[in-house]
């Protein structure tokens, strides 16, 4: 028998009785998605049951979703995971405080197979997140977190417009970001924050445009890292220390950097540095070391490379160029190597242009550093007081040879105090300018120093400076500078042999 009740609404009773079953009877269907896909409502919900209910593979189709909270993949929980949108076709929204996705695993060993829990190999290891764009509503709207991982990868994403674009908490290891671009973040692209963290690859991305650092590692332990082959630029905005590539380590260690074969530019007037490194705290010099910067364009900011408390840092084969303030500062480091470097600053800003840019290396309170084999070319980095294209500020033990030292404005090589510091062997010459004073003066309280076997070519009629009591000048070949062509010969005027 059917009874009747006047008023009551079916449609409200079954919608009810709808949402209280079990979420395994709730599943998301393509439909549902696409009446979401427009950016209007929030589609949170859907897709957290989207990625709980996934076998594996959970694929965003196209549209723009607005999140009203994180999107949690717990791997421990749900087992392996990978988001995937349509090829970059698929957006999400971020309108709240915190991130987008939060990738969170429960690995809690190290790189080495032995350490490695059983649970992450059959559960947890190499989420993938791939093919879509994150953008930022909120100050305070962050893209992809992840916490406890091993073997993740990030590929193919725009993430804009958020705080951090990644952001790595706590412990992770084996990440690989890739072929994605971190732009016009209101912090840092790619953020190591406070981390446990080994073995990290960062390759063939654009990160630009980030208003503190396109990345950075603040504290934790981390190691191993590679930075290849990627475009990172025009990363400032905020007052404090910023850049394409900030390292601090006040309380952490900074080990086995990798930064190879990356643009990393900005604009003169920008503070900070293209990379910026800090050790100290009571590791000294020990908290950033064994760092390799090899084969990058690196310039056009207020310094190029800051190094503080570092160690055991090499910088080859880079080309470096306009340093408003200076390209290379060293502050209270040991041990680095500085080879093989062309230093200066753009060639088309000398026709006629008074170029805001310095130029120069400026090392302070550092010990047992070499610089071989560099071009340093048009230094106006100091003063008629002190200062060179290259100068040693209370120096010990550090050699100066092999380099083309060329039109510097006043000075070649300044030595200011310090102890035991081998200038030799290199070229030094400058046309003729009231400006200019020394090829190489040493100054100051100092003792033990060496100045040998440099060819020099200026008009002065004594281009070394020195006193007995600072050390020895010996064996120099000087030059009176005179006034050259150099002719550029057409190869299409020479005959073939």
């Amino acid at each position: 028998m059917q009874m009747y009740f006047p008023g009551f609404r079916w449609t409200a009773l079954l919608a009810g009785l709808a949402f209280s079953l079990p979420i395994h009877a709730q599943r998301v269907t393509a439909g549902q998605l696409c009446e979401l896909a427009d950016g209007s409502q929030p589609a949170t919900a859907a897709l957290q049951r989207l990625i709980d209910e996934s076998e594996g593979l959970v694929e965003i189709p196209p549209g723009t979703f607005l999140l009203d909270a994180p999107l949690r993949i717990d791997l421990s929980a749900k087992g392996y995971r990978s988001i995937r949108g349509a090829d970059g076709t698929t957006r999400l929204i971020v309108d709240h405080e915190g991130c987008a996705l939060q990738v969170t695993g429960d690995h809690r060993g190290t790189a080495n197979p032995d350490t490695v829990q059983e649970h992450t190999w059959e559960k947890e290891r190499m989420p993938v997140i791939s093919g879509l764009e994150i953008l930022g509503r909120r100050d305070t709207s962050d893209g992809i977190q992840l916490i406890r991982t091993m073997k993740c990868i990030i590929r193919n994403v725009l993430i804009r417009r958020c705080r951090y674009g990644i952001h790595l908490v706590e412990r992770n290891r084996n990440v690989i970001i890739t072929d994605s671009h971190l732009y016009d973040n209101l912090d840092t692209g790619i953020f190591l924050d406070a981390c446990d963290l080994h073995q990290i690859n960062i390759t063939g991305n654009h990160i630009s445009y980030n208003q503190r650092a396109g990345i950075r590692q603040y504290n934790g332990d981390v190691h191993n890292v590679q930075i290849s082959g990627n475009d990172i630029e025009y990363n400032s905005g905020i007052a404090e220390s910023c850049g394409e590539i900030v390292l601090e380590a006040p309380e952490g260690i900074i080990s086995e950097y990798s930064i190879t074969g990356n643009t990393l530019q900005a604009r003169p007037e920008n503070a900070g540095a293209n990379i910026w490194i800090t050790g100290g705290g009571e590791n000294g010099p020990l908290a950033a070391r064994i760092i390799t910067v090899s084969g990058n364009i690196i310039g056009d900011r207020d310094k190029g490379i800051v190094l503080r408390d570092a160690s055991r840092v090499t910088m080859a084969s880079n080309t470096i160029y306009g340093g408003q303030t200076v390209n290379l500062h060293f502050q209270h480091c040991c041990d680095i190597t500085l080879t093989g470097n062309t230093i200066g600053t753009r060639s088309s800003m000398h026709d006629g242009v008074d170029t805001p840019h310095k130029d120069g290396i400026l090392a302070e309170g550092c010990a047992d550093c070499l610089i071989t084999g560099n071009i340093l070319s048009d230094h106006r980095f100091g003063s008629k007081d002190k200062g060179g294209a290259l100068t040693l500020v209370n120096t010990e033990r550090c050699r100066v040879s092999d380099c083309q030292i060329l039109s510097p404005r006043f000075r070649g090589v300044h030595i200011i105090g310090g102890m035991g510091c081998v200038v030799s062997d290199n070229t030094i010459s400058a046309p003729p300018s009231e400006a200019f004073l020394a090829a190489v003066e040493v100054s100051g309280p100092g003792h033990a120093h060496l100045i040998q076997n440099n060819w020099i070519c200026t008009a002065l009629p004594e281009p070394v400076v020195i006193d007995d009591a600072s050390g020895e000048a010996r064996n120099n070949t000087l030059v009176q500078y005179e006034e050259t062509s150099i002719v550029l010969i057409d190869t299409a005027e020479i005959p073939p042999q």
